[in-house]
């Protein structure tokens, strides 16, 4: 069954992935009060999983956050990388620049 918008899913090694149900993961964790996921290019896989994250003030690293989600969802599932933002890029209608996002790669 499809877990998310057809157009929005991510083929990392094989695997189809639905942002939304890593993003909705990653925003239960108590550092984190906002997240977008979206897949980038990598030779191994097509593509891999890139987190952005707002924080919430309390401490996090990026291995806490890969370590929830690993035990939480398949391994597959598991952004390789995750960035901290001061906040998501959004449109004025609040929904996600992901273009504007992809750019953004220093945490």
């Amino acid at each position: 069954y499809i877990d998310g918008r057809d157009d929005e899913m991510i083929v990392s090694g094989g695997e189809n992935v639905f942002p939304a149900e890593v993003e909705a993961l990653l925003v239960s964790h108590p550092s984190v009060l906002e997240s977008a996921v979206i897949g980038v290019e990598d030779e191994e896989f097509g593509q891999r999983l890139r987190a952005y994250i707002v924080a919430s003030g309390e401490p996090v690293t990026q291995e806490e956050l890969q370590a929830f989600v690993r035990n939480n969802l398949a391994r597959y599932k598991v952004p390789r990388e995750v960035i901290f933002l001061d906040e998501i890029p959004r449109n004025q209608m609040g929904k996600i620049l992901k273009r504007e996002l992809a750019t953004k790669t220093v945490s």
